[in-house]
């Protein structure tokens, strides 16, 4: 079996995207408005054009009011394309002090994939049906982002099969220390009340005390949730995808520890409940 670590390194190869200080205003030039709009447009345009309910549906986190504020009308402001073209040239300058290192892995990266599972998981099956980029370092990043939506469409699997909602399942990752921020529920766009409502659903289950802290309970079955999500993430791929990414690991993790030291403020910050 693949290891965190592995999967923490494509993690934090992928999301500098979503991070970049330019990020905004390079949607914003193709005609999005606001960093909503440029995210959600952005991620989901492997997707086509997509609507909100298909956007909440494969993000899964987020409130559907954050998500219906972006899209439809993201698409009626800009070509999918473009944002596209906007996505991969962000992706293109964060990687540019290990493009070396991304254009010799390109490859090996991009073959793991015709090893993959694709059924169940929609989002990472439509990265990885976007067409493979000229450029070696577009193409790595394109192949890690297909990874790592693909370990992300596992986890909703899980969270959903859990009887997990987006605000639960961001309510007690905040609470078991699985996530970086600290106001998520602001973040994800859930009002006081859904919040509120997510933790007495957990309060019920015995994961998380009337305050929010968790208990022995919930902390055990947010890693049991992590479990299942990597056997889930196993299942889906065949020998030689597994024994490619085994050889991997170590090149990766080590190319995402480069990349970290290159972009301390944006490395390690994960965008999903995982």
């Amino acid at each position: 079996m693949t290891s965190r670590a592995l999967w923490s390194a494509i993690s934090q190869l992928h999301s500098g995207v979503y991070f970049a200080p330019d990020s905004k205003a390079r949607y914003e030039s193709v005609g999005l408005k606001g960093y909503w709009m440029g995210y959600f447009a952005s991620r989901s345009a492997a997707l086509g054009t997509p609507r909100p309910r298909l956007v909440v549906a494969t993000f899964h986190g987020f409130a559907p009011r954050l998500v219906e504020r972006a899209l439809p009308d993201a698409w009626r402001l800009a070509d999918r394309d473009r944002v596209l073209e906007q996505r991969y040239a962000l992706a293109r300058d964060l990687l540019e002090g290990v493009a070396e290192g991304a254009t010799a892995l390109a490859p090996r990266v991009r073959s793991v994939l015709a090893g993959v599972d694709w059924a169940g998981k929609p989002l990472a099956a439509a990265h990885a049906e976007l067409p493979a980029s000229d450029d070696p370092v577009i193409d790595f990043w394109q192949s890690v982002t297909a990874l790592r939506e693909y370990r992300g469409d596992c986890h909703v699997a899980v969270l959903t099969a859990a009887g997990l909602s987006g605000a639960a399942a961001n309510a007690l990752a905040e609470s078991t220390g699985w996530l970086r921020h600290a106001d998520q529920r602001t973040m994800r766009g859930w009002t006081e009340e859904e919040w509120a409502e997510a933790i007495a659903g957990l309060v019920t289950r015995g994961w998380l005390e009337p305050d929010g802290t968790a208990t022995e309970t919930g902390r055990a079955a947010r890693a049991q949730l992590e479990d299942a999500t990597d056997r889930v993430v196993a299942a889906g791929l065949d020998r030689e995808a597994a024994s490619r990414l085994v050889t991997l690991e170590a090149e990766l993790v080590d190319l995402a520890g480069q990349w970290a030291d290159d972009h301390p403020a944006l490395a390690g910050r994960p965008l999903r409940s995982s």
